[in-house]
């Protein structure tokens, strides 16, 4: 009887245990939610002061995307860290993410800058794999912000990975990744040469379009 007591008392407290834990884990993804709303208005707002004032848009359009619990706990274990809500928030960058993608290059910069002069926001970290492209052929420019949310009783700094790249390089990153990843294990050099080639065939169509915008403007 005494035994059985035990289990029967065991049972609720590891069931309020999961409770807790998935509303910590809700409420972090809110916190992360609040983020692409917030940097994403940023975005859209000087998208479009563009158009206002200079009569066009650099941004064709954005995707933003919060990591799902698996997703968040997978690249945890796969970096030996703690498997916990506060591991996660304390050490993963891209739970958060958006992506922007522009017309031409030049546009990515300007975007970029103008993000990073915000009062707001804080830079933690940036990539440029335009300029300095991965081995592979990918080219897109990261960057690790840090901006705070206002909630009712509290003000939270939240960390989210903003990407920005061209059409051009959104178009390869999207289709590399599909054949990468079908191919498995069994990519080739063959099939990654080609990858890379087309790449580099992207990036110089990028930099022509980027010439004729320049004289299009000069004329106008």
């Amino acid at each position: 009887m005494d035994k059985s007591k035990a289990v029967s008392t065991k049972v609720p407290f590891i069931e309020e245990n999961i409770k807790e834990e998935m509303q910590e884990m809700q409420e972090t993804l809110m916190v992360y939610r609040a983020a692409i709303k917030e940097v994403s208005t940023k975005l859209d707002i000087l998208d479009y002061e563009f158009k206002v004032r200079r009569q066009r848009n650099p941004i064709e359009y954005m995707k933003s995307r919060v990591k799902l619990p698996d997703s968040i706990m997978g690249k945890l274990r796969r970096k030996g860290l703690e498997e916990s809500i506060e591991s996660a928030r304390k050490n993963l960058n891209d739970i958060a993410g958006i992506r922007v993608v522009c017309s031409f290059v030049s546009y990515i910069y300007e975007i970029a800058d103008m993000l990073k002069k915000q009062d707001d926001i804080t830079l933690i970290k940036e990539k440029d794999y335009i300029k300095n492209p991965k081995p592979n052929g990918y080219r897109s420019l990261h960057m690790v912000l840090e901006i705070p949310i206002f909630f009712s009783d509290h003000v939270e700094p939240v960390r989210i990975e903003v990407q920005i790249r061209t059409i051009a390089m959104d178009f390869w990153a999207s289709l590399e990744h599909k054949l990468y990843y079908k191919s498995g294990e069994g990519n080739s050099i063959h099939i990654k040469n080609q990858l890379k080639e087309c790449a580099d065939i992207i990036t110089e169509t990028d930099m022509r379009m980027q010439s004729i915008q320049r004289e299009v403007e000069k004329l106008n």
